[in-house]
């Protein structure tokens, strides 16, 4: 089993194990390069994919929980997050700066529970971002190059590297699809329109006339409410303004001419001097000031023909505004929107003409492009397929030929190309896709050869290999570990394997162990090196007795 890690997608440094069958307690931690794990049959190797497909979102099994106890718990760390999983965090807001611990917990009951950072997720969170970070190759497979709408883009990312000015074609096709499009959708708008227009116009240019003629304004609302409500206002003023006077002037008895007759009475008093003198100066002071303040309340007349001519308005507004659903501030907005309306209804022959012309020459533009980016695409198809092909042989798979399908669709961003990977492993069997002609060991050769191929595409994705090393052994087990080592240049590798000529290549070996202790059984790994790494080599080699000449062998294995 194969499991390898792009750098730049988010590297395994760590997998925390307790309680999954045979597997008590368990801290590993991995590192850049080749991770080698080897061990005899049913010492537990598979229990660590299990382990860490369960801490990806794989499907739960209470059967994988160590007998005797009540939960088990897995825990994978990554040091790099890929941005498609950033893209996922985000919408559950989970920071992934310093990198992502995937957290998964099974319980006898049934129940499983996950967690990112910390963060509560859902099971299916948990594998959206877990398959961004390891594609699978075996009992869990989530393999992205098995699935047919991941081809494309593979195949783009490899001309990419291996086409001068790729990049640039896409950028072409995505431009013109997208003014082809454009106007396409403004021509099909325009003809919706016109199909329209017959019943629309007579309603359109009724509500144009209508809305015309009263000409409402931005704040005119406001304004006219504001003179209306101080109209009102004013009218009720009068009422008060006469009964004030009224209270001055009681029956045309004014008051200012009661204090007036009081200071005449008081004048005819005799004498050398009038002793009321005083009190006469305030009381023709007191009249001549109330006759001022009976005058300044004299009310002004209420123009309530203006009154009138205010309510209209006001009140023809409002109904416009309740008509056509809008503040009343907005039927300006709503004038001007329904006179483009009739106004593109009564210019829509010329308009017509023009955007079919736009259409044409925007959909030309697009196929020229998109015919040079299928072209592209087929070169790099058969510089896809050349590489490939001379792969297979050292793999065991001489017998193979893989192919580029290409099948045409509707016009996209991406051009007019639908891509299917497609091989055959026998002569005179038909090309069948990916994931339909080839399984097992064959199928996990496969990718691994194509991986290699595809090497440097920015592919963000993690890949684990199972049966990988079945039925092969000498110069095939070689050509694995070569292409492995290759690939472990500029990827993480973690591998499970039974062949010594892979292992021989680790960058870091690690022995997986089963021990009976009180009558547990309990698996272990741990990292192994020099001397020790030489005898387990060699027990692959040899069996269970290590014979001078399986020594010498691993020696041989190690230092190649």
């Amino acid at each position: 089993m194969y499991l390898l890690c792009r750098y730049n997608s988010g590297m395994l440094i760590g997998l925390n194990i307790s309680n999954i069958v045979l597997i008590e307690k368990l801290n590993l931690g991995f590192g850049a390069g080749l991770n080698i794990l080897t061990g005899e049959t049913g010492a537990g190797k598979s229990i660590l994919l299990d382990a860490l497909s369960l801490a990806l979102g794989a499907r739960s099994d209470v059967g994988l929980i160590r007998h005797g106890c009540d939960m088990a718990s897995v825990v994978a760390e990554f040091d790099v997050v890929p941005p498609q999983a950033v893209e996922i965090l985000s919408e559950y807001d989970i920071d992934s700066a310093d990198g992502l611990i995937l957290r998964r917990t099974l319980t006898t009951d049934g129940k499983s529970r996950a967690w990112i950072n910390d963060t509560p997720v859902s099971v299916k969170t948990l594998k959206a971002v877990g398959d961004t970070l390891i594609e699978i190759h075996g009992q869990f497979a989530n393999h992205t190059l098995l699935n047919q709408t991941t081809h494309r883009t593979t195949l783009d990312a490899f001309a990419e590297n291996n086409i001068a000015d790729f990049s640039a074609l896409l950028s072409r096709v995505r431009e013109t699809y997208g003014a082809y499009h454009g106007a396409a959708r403004r021509l099909s708008e325009l003809r919706d329109l016109l199909a329209r227009s017959a019943s629309e116009r007579e309603y359109l240019e009724h509500n144009v006339a209508e809305l015309r003629a009263l000409n409402p304004q931005p704040g005119e609302e406001d304004e006219l409410a504001t003179k209306r409500a101080n109209m009102m206002n004013a009218e009720k003023n009068v009422a008060i303004l006469g009964e004030a006077l009224e209270a001055l002037s009681p029956r045309g008895n004014s008051l200012d001419a009661q204090l007036f007759n009081v200071a005449h009475i008081l004048q005819r008093i005799r004498g050398d001097e009038n002793p009321y003198s005083e009190q006469i100066d305030k009381l023709y002071d007191l009249a001549e000031s109330v006759a001022e303040i009976a005058q300044s309340l004299t009310p002004e007349t209420t123009d309530m023909d203006n009154m009138d001519s205010i309510e209209e308005r006001l009140f023809a507004i409002r109904a416009a505004s309740r008509k056509h659903h809008v503040p009343a501030d907005e039927l300006p907005r709503i004038l001007n929107e329904m006179s483009a309306q009739l106004d593109a209804i009564d210019n829509s022959d010329a308009e017509l003409q023009k955007l079919t012309t736009v259409v044409k020459q925007c959909r030309a533009e697009f196929d020229i492009a998109a015919t040079l980016l299928s072209d592209a695409r087929k070169v790099a198809a058969n510089a896809l397929r050349t590489n490939l092909l001379s792969e297979l042989p050292d793999l065991k798979l001489g017998s193979a030929d893989f192919t580029v399908g290409f099948n045409g669709v509707a016009p996209s961003a991406t051009g007019i190309d639908d891509i299917t990977f497609m091989i055959k492993t026998n002569p005179g069997s038909p090309f069948a896709p990916l994931h339909r002609a080839a399984s097992g060991g064959e199928l996990a050769r496969l990718m691994l050869a194509m991986r290699v191929v595809l090497a440097g595409t920015n592919d963000a994705h993690s890949f684990v290999f199972d049966e990988i090393d079945t039925g092969i052994s000498g110069a095939t087990a070689s050509a694995v570990g070569a292409r492995l080592n290759r690939l472990a240049h500029s990827n993480q590798a973690l591998v499970i394997t039974h062949s010594a000529q892979v292992a021989g290549f680790a960058d870091r070996h690690f022995k997986i162990s089963k021990s009976v202790v009180d009558e547990k059984t309990t698996t272990s790994v741990r990292e192994i090196s020099g001397d020790e790494r030489t005898n387990e080599v060699a027990r692959i080699i040899s069996g269970a007795e290590i014979t001078p000449e399986s020594i010498t062998m691993a020696k041989t294995l190690i230092k190649n």
